[in-house]
């Protein structure tokens, strides 16, 4: 299990993507559940938030969603003055649309 982040995303010599840092990743069993907390904060999804138990597969899809957003839009999609600000964002669902997205 990885916990993305983007800046940790690079591009080889024929634009592959490779995964670096795996300093905070977790080893994937189908038949466990685990409850680390670790990361960066702005690509945590809520069941982290939350403190509840987790397989893993959900949390790299959540960690995957918020890339892509930074990918499209060129900022986090949550974003808070301390951990507790943002994690209140995550849990609300209340993300931001930069001014210059159409919203419809």
């Amino acid at each position: 299990m990885v916990k993305y982040l983007a800046e940790n995303l690079l591009l080889d010599a024929n634009l592959n993507i490779k995964i670096a840092d795996f300093g905070f990743s977790n080893f994937y069993s189908n038949t466990g559940t685990l409850d680390t907390f670790c990361g960066s904060p702005p690509y945590a999804a809520p069941e982290v938030f939350e403190g509840k138990r987790y397989t893993g597969p959900e949390i790299d899809v959540w960690s995957l969603g918020v890339v892509l957003y930074v990918l499209t839009c060129g900022v986090l999609p949550f974003e808070g003055s301390s951990l507790q600000a943002l994690r209140d964002r995550v849990l609300s669902g209340r993300f931001r649309i930069p001014y210059f997205m159409s919203t419809g």
